[in-house]
């Protein structure tokens, strides 16, 4: 795609990047509606971070980089609610915002960058750093849904947005490595993020299992 077009839009308190796939659970009346254009037209939205303000009901600031996302499956309940699968396509930038009705919508560019890393051996050692974190995550963290184990694509570029979707992390974080325009520098500011966040549980983990008295 290129030039600027219209797409309805889904904000989330959540960020998800391209090649991502994930879980949405849509009851909302508006988003049961853009669920039903989206199904019979072509099958892609939106998705943007909430800035401010909650996720139900309207009247939140959102952030104006996202990630077009393109339906896999629907799976409808039998009192209008339904779950989707959703998986990020291309980064998108909203350059304007429509009125929200009958949901929101926006006008938006695709996001240029160089999104495919140029050091094998930089996206090496990130995937090194993101697998410990996982392992530690999850080793302080049983009931948590992060495995110790995630399968990766072979392409260089999916694999590095596959590894930004799999890592622990805040979400002013995930925000940062979206709007990150170069492959690696997005590479190094993850392995900062790991390696940061892998210090801060081993720190946690020391105070846990220090003497008592």
């Amino acid at each position: 795609m290129s030039g600027e077009f219209e797409i309805p839009m889904f904000p989330l308190s959540a960020v998800v990047f391209p090649h991502q796939r994930v879980p949405l659970h849509v009851f909302e009346p508006r988003y049961r509606q853009l669920v039903d254009d989206v199904h019979a037209g072509n099958g892609r939205f939106g998705i943007c971070l909430i800035a401010r303000g909650p996720e139900v009901g309207g009247g939140d600031e959102r952030v104006d980089i996202g990630t077009l996302v393109e339906l896999t499956a629907v799976f409808p309940f039998s009192d209008g609610r339904s779950m989707l699968v959703v998986e990020g396509r291309e980064r998108v930038r909203v350059t304007q915002w429509l009125a929200d009705s009958p949901y929101p919508r926006a006008v938006v560019e695709v996001v240029s960058g160089r999104d495919v890393p140029t050091s094998p051996a930089l996206l090496a050692s990130t995937e090194t750093a993101v697998r410990a974190l996982r392992n530690l995550h999850s080793e302080m963290n049983p009931d948590s849904c992060v495995e110790r184990e995630c399968e990766l694509a072979l392409d260089p570029c999916v694999r590095t947005w596959q590894l930004c979707a799999v890592t622990p992390m805040a979400t002013l974080d995930q925000l940062q490595l979206l709007q990150e325009m170069d492959a690696d520098a997005r590479l190094r500011d993850l392995l900062d993020i790991c390696c940061e966040r892998y210090g801060d549980l081993t720190r946690q983990l020391a105070v846990d299992d220090g003497p008592t008295i």
